[in-house]
């Protein structure tokens, strides 16, 4: 366990530490329970629309080329994810007191959402 002496030589206010921590996980926590509300509500809006597709394809109103559907949402799955990210230990280590308190409160939302 980190003594005073540790903490004073780093220059780490541990109030200050302890607010960054905290408001991330509220922060975390709204977001992430309105995440999975959201994730539900887009994928029963894609299903049925998915659905009306086969129905209307089924009577004869329109035709579907689910090769070329399916295709598309790889392809912007896959544009999603290409951009390089910086570095991660600037990243880390600018948010890291954020960054813990947010990640424990959005899986904590998530979960309850």
């Amino acid at each position: 366990m980190p003594g005073p002496e540790l903490l004073a030589q780093l220059d780490i206010d541990p109030r200050q530490l302890g607010f960054e921590l905290g408001t991330g996980a509220v922060i975390g926590g709204i977001i992430g329970f309105a995440a999975k509300k959201i994730a539900k509500l887009i994928a029963v809006i894609v299903g049925l629309e998915l659905a009306l597709f086969k129905f209307l394809e089924s009577r004869g109103v329109l035709t579907v080329n689910w090769d070329k559907l399916g295709s598309t949402f790889e392809s912007l799955g896959s544009a999603a994810t290409a951009e390089t990210p910086p570095t991660w230990v600037e990243t880390i280590l600018s948010t890291l007191s954020v960054s813990a308190g947010f990640t424990g409160g959005f899986f904590v939302g998530f979960k309850r959402g």
